[in-house]
């Protein structure tokens, strides 16, 4: 019984880094392949990166658009009913009533569509001599938080910006989410800056577990990925960690160790909720 108790507190994550070309049909072919490897490998959960259908850029966003279900997604979803897994499905652009999204879809095991997450924070920024992006000239903002079920724990879905905003994933916890899931394509100014320090951040403040999922570096594409998929523990230790290359990287998401960090930290029962708080707006 005991045993069993343990087992169920654990379970394998599986994080995809994709190299993603500008033809769609082989990213979507070689994403189902590597699902299916994570999943013979004996991952439960497995998360995909943005932009995983199609290259990184406004230029790129209207030509590989999709309807949510459409070709990108029905992959999806076989794939997860297929290798019997939650697949957090990274992120494509979806069109939608005569807008552009960023968004990302969870199949559920049975390949039934569990949550659609639009990216909430637009990646607008600018800095001098080094990078400059507006995803709001082609790109519409989502408005709602998004959550799943699964018989491990509850998951949080975030799109790369989104991590940057610390209210997001405090509130994911306040509701329960134990894990939290980001598919992020920083790039070579953002991510050697912040991209670990962001996740590490995210984790500790909220003594969750935190993965993103990068495409694979490309140097030859007009907007370079940085790479380095990773998992982050409740203590804000990076306990697995791609390199730049197309790559998948495993990491058991453990509960009990969860569970013992917020009990020897406890600030979630410590908070002044007296004092301040941090609530959301627009129900998930």
């Amino acid at each position: 019984f005991h045993l069993l108790l343990l087992l169920d507190c654990c379970y394998l994550l599986a994080v995809v880094q994709l190299r993603v070309s500008k033809i769609k049909a082989d990213n979507l072919g070689r994403a189902q392949k590597l699902v299916k490897e994570a999943a013979g490998q004996g991952a439960k959960v497995v998360v995909l990166p943005e932009c995983f259908n199609s290259p990184y850029g406004t230029g790129f966003f209207a030509e590989y658009a999709e309807k949510i279900p459409g070709e990108s997604t029905r992959v999806l979803s076989e794939a997860a009913r297929d290798c019997g897994v939650y697949l957090v499905g990274g992120s494509i652009p979806e069109k939608d009533g005569g807008k552009l999204y960023n968004t990302c879809s969870v199949f559920g095991p049975d390949g039934k569509l569990l949550v659609k997450h639009r990216k909430i924070h637009l990646f607008d920024i600018d800095v001098p001599g080094k990078i400059r992006f507006q995803e709001s000239e082609t790109l519409s903002p989502g408005n709602r938080l998004s959550m799943f079920e699964t018989p491990f724990c509850k998951v949080g879905v975030g799109i790369c910006y989104d991590i940057r905003f610390a209210e997001l994933a405090h509130i994911y916890a306040k509701k329960g989410c134990q894990l939290l899931v980001y598919p992020g394509a920083f790039n070579m100014t953002t991510g050697p800056a912040h991209w670990e320090l962001l996740q590490r951040g995210r984790a500790v403040d909220n003594q969750v577990y935190v993965a993103t999922a990068s495409p694979a570096r490309d140097e030859s594409a007009s907007y370079v990925a940085w790479g380095h998929s990773s998992v982050v523990n409740p203590w804000g230790e990076v306990i697995s960690k791609a390199g730049p290359e197309e790559s998948v990287v495993y990491a058991d998401i453990d509960l009990q160790y969860l569970a013992d960090v917020r009990q020897q930290i406890p600030i979630t029962t410590q908070r002044r909720n007296d004092l301040y708080s941090v609530n959301s707006v627009q129900e998930g």
